[in-house]
């Protein structure tokens, strides 16, 4: 036992508590930059690290429920919560924990739940991320394109080319619209469906669904960036609280690791949050892609470790991970020092 480890009850092993702080400074400043809990990254970081599936499942929900307060006060001063939808989206939201976790308990006493679960990381991560990329360098510059040309010739905008117009021609009553984030007419039994999957994501994969929510909330349902990170915080909030205390009972959450990974969110959520106002909108978008690739691409080299059993590959998926983590939180607290230090500078004048 190294002198910083400390021995962790629940889930029976020994685990280094510098290592934790370090983990959750992280995902609390990217966590409240993007909206997102950041139990895709938690997760895949304590198997790496050691912990058993089932417990890297669980524990990252209590940690991202205490460090998504603090976030959600931050973004709600800010003005970036459309609460109506954010409350809507907790009815089935929280259904859809309660059916992942039972799956990851049945599959759990089945056999190498760690594996399937690693293999949807791998293709959720990618998927998202691609698709994320193909739209900050293919579809936005086209529609952008297509808007000149409309306000220039007066020709038609091929906007309808969004997904987010195709949802919203689905016609299941009730309709219901969200004037804060400028969203008219859509039928709420898809918001429903949608927030549904989300939970069952959360409850899977241990996470608090917004890696997936923050897409769905841009993509599918049409929000400006800064509403949908501020939004998505909210339904990461309450699916945490509930896949936190599902999990708990089933007793595979490790509290002693999450309240040490707290102490390091509950300071990086702020910092997260407030880099938020700096950054354009796409520019978020193309960032979160970047980093949900990377992370992708450690689970895979971690697969690569379960099935050879050579520790070069778990040792590289550590590196990636967390340097991926790390890197992207010099660059957000580095972009919010360098605004903050104009805005004093004209304030000066």
């Amino acid at each position: 036992m190294g002198l910083l480890d400390i021995h962790l009850p629940v889930a029976g092993i020994e685990f280094s508590a510098v290592l934790l702080i370090l983990i959750g400074f992280c995902v609390g400043i990217l966590g409240g930059f993007f909206g997102v809990g950041g139990g895709w990254m938690i997760t895949p970081a304590l198997n790496i690290f050691g912990f058993h599936m089932a417990f890297a499942i669980g524990t990252p929900l209590a940690n991202i429920f205490g460090q998504s307060i603090g976030a959600v006060r931050k973004h709600h001063r800010m003005g970036n919560i459309d609460w109506k939808l954010g409350l809507i989206s907790i009815v089935t939201s929280v259904l859809g924990v309660e059916i992942g976790s039972r799956v990851i308990i049945a599959m759990e006493k089945a056999g190498d739940v760690g594996m399937i679960v690693r293999w949807c990381y791998i293709g959720l991560l990618t998927i998202l991320g691609i698709y994320m990329m193909y739209d900050y360098f293919v579809i936005h510059p086209r529609l952008m394109k297509l808007a000149e040309d409309e306000a220039v010739n007066g020709t038609r905008s091929a906007a309808a080319t969004k997904l987010s117009d195709k949802l919203h021609r689905i016609n299941i009553p009730p309709m219901i619209s969200f004037p804060a984030s400028g969203v008219e007419g859509v039928s709420l039994w898809v918001i429903l469906l949608v927030f549904l999957l989300t939970g069952f994501l959360s409850g899977f994969m241990g996470v608090g669904g917004g890696f997936i929510i923050l897409p769905v909330l841009v993509y599918l349902i049409g929000l400006p960036t800064t509403i949908a990170v501020g939004t998505s915080l909210v339904t990461v909030l309450f699916t945490a609280a509930y896949g936190c205390f599902t999990y708990a009972l089933k007793g595979r959450v490790e509290l002693v690791a999450a309240f040490i990974m707290l102490v390091g969110a509950s300071i990086g959520a702020q910092i997260g949050a407030t880099a938020v106002k700096f950054i354009k909108g796409y520019g978020i978008r193309l960032l979160f892609a970047i980093m949900i690739i990377l992370a992708g691409f450690s689970v895979l080299t971690e697969q690569f470790y379960k099935a050879t059993g050579k520790p070069v590959f778990q040792t590289f998926a550590g590196i990636v991970l967390m340097g991926t983590a790390l890197a992207m939180t010099v660059l957000i607290i580095g972009r919010l020092a360098l605004e903050s230090s104009k805005e004093k500078s004209l304030s000066a004048k």
